[in-house]
């Protein structure tokens, strides 16, 4: 259960500003996501990101307040991400009849190609929220036979049942994902 940092990557799930305090979908203390993220970052080679990318009229907005619209304020990574080391971003959501809940689902680049084609076989998931997007992804890349990780000091669920964070962990160890502490990483040697 060991990260090796020269075959994984670390993928950032939807740290948008719609997401964070003060967003049109605010997951609780989805801001506390920040300062761990940023402090993982520079141990990784690959460093990727997903963002919600939705057009303005969507089903989503059915079952969800408006959030992410392309192109918006919402929409955009904030500032005190350190976006230097995001290589590439994941656009998912993008269409008006889907979801887009996993990384896996992007539009504008297939997840798993560009994993293979960079020789990654570990994904460490972090971001928003452990119990949608963060969950999708890590079950996605579980069932695509990639080690799975998510460090549990850089998620944050939005938590619509009081137990939804617990139940995601849980649906995720049995998918066979590895949670683990920022220590886990920040104590490798790099």
């Amino acid at each position: 259960m060991t990260v090796h940092p020269d075959r994984a990557a670390l993928f950032v799930v939807d740290v948008q500003n719609d997401f964070l305090d003060g967003g049109a979908l605010a997951v609780p203390r989805g801001n506390e996501v920040i300062d761990p993220i940023n402090q993982l970052m520079p141990r990784f080679r690959h460093v990727w990101a997903s963002k919600d990318w939705h057009p303005s009229q969507t089903v989503h907005f059915e079952k969800w307040p408006v959030h992410c619209v392309r192109g918006t304020h919402g929409a955009r990574f904030p500032e005190t991400l350190d976006v230097l080391h995001i290589q590439k971003v994941f656009l998912k959501g993008t269409g008006n009849t889907d979801d887009g809940y996993s990384a896996f689902e992007a539009t504008n680049e297939d997840l798993e190609f560009y994993l293979r084609k960079h020789h990654i076989d570990q994904l460490v998931v972090v971001g928003l929220a452990t119990d949608y997007c963060v969950l999708s992804t890590a079950l996605d890349a579980a069932r695509l036979g990639f080690e799975t990780f998510v460090v549990r000091e850089a998620v944050r669920a939005v938590n619509l049942q009081p137990d939804d964070e617990k139940q995601a962990f849980e649906r995720m160890r049995a998918a066979g994902v590895h949670l683990l502490q920022m220590s886990d990483i920040l104590n490798l040697q790099t």
